[in-house]
């Protein structure tokens, strides 16, 4: 937890709030425009202020109640759907089964993988083919042109 309970959002612009509310009547006679400017600002940082004091409240509550328990080697895990106990033997079977899962995933992806790069080989070759193609075809287009302008 920092400093003012990490409010020091709220703290700075609530000081600043303050600051603008306690000025605001000894400018009143300066000029219209001031005037405004602080019936604008005014509202506005006590606003901010406020809002800013929400959410570090709703933030504090997250994480006060919405926490993550940590455990030792020693506790175990009551679960929520029934009564029983899952001991941490059991998570690390469980981890264990999860890995091998993960595992066997990655070697299919790395074989996925390989086989995208020969698709992508495959392309590139269709593709110089297919130029090549154009190329024949232009080439014999300028020497049916060439043969008709003799």
């Amino acid at each position: 937890m920092g400093y003012f309970g990490n409010h020091l959002a709220t703290l700075s612009t609530g000081v600043f709030a303050i600051v603008l509310t306690a000025l605001w009547p000894y400018f009143l006679d300066f000029a219209p425009l001031l005037n405004f400017i602080f019936m604008m600002a005014v509202p506005i940082t006590w606003f901010l202020t406020f809002t800013c004091w929400i959410a570090q409240k709703s933030t504090d509550y997250m994480h006060n109640h919405g926490g993550e328990k940590k455990l030792n080697n020693l506790q175990t895990i009551q679960t929520i759907s029934s009564d029983s106990q899952v001991t941490i033997s059991e998570i690390e079977k469980i981890q264990n089964e999860l890995s091998s899962d993960l595992n066997t995933l990655q070697k299919s992806v790395k074989l996925k993988d390989s086989e995208i790069e020969r698709l992508n080989q495959e392309i590139s070759n269709l593709q110089t083919h297919v130029q090549i193609e154009s190329l024949k075809a232009e080439l014999a287009n300028l020497k049916t042109l060439a043969s008709k302008g003799k």
